[in-house]
């Protein structure tokens, strides 16, 4: 889904479980295009939100993802385990 006039704009994040995910690449246009060719090219779970992707867009590279964001970013996360048929590890239990 794109805004009206919004150019089409691609945000990777990276989490490890842990910390909060962080920003590993963000880009509009051409540079979108490449982002999305990667991660379809690595299997990477694409999810389209253009609201949220332009709130992402906002920060820098290496960026954590700010709190108020927490909760909608889960929901990414979660979607990304279904569809890739992937289980998240549960820290500390055996």
């Amino acid at each position: 889904m794109t805004i009206a006039n919004e150019p089409l704009r691609a945000i990777a994040l990276q989490y490890d479980g842990e910390n909060a995910p962080i920003v590993t690449a963000s880009g509009e246009g051409a540079i979108a295009e490449e982002i999305i060719r990667i991660a379809k090219e690595h299997g990477v779970p694409l999810r389209e939100d253009a609201i949220l992707a332009a709130f992402l867009s906002e920060l820098d590279l290496g960026d954590e993802i700010p709190p108020l964001l927490y909760r909608v970013i889960a929901e990414v996360i979660a979607y990304a385990y279904l569809v890739s048929g992937k289980v998240p590890e549960i820290k500390g239990k055996n």
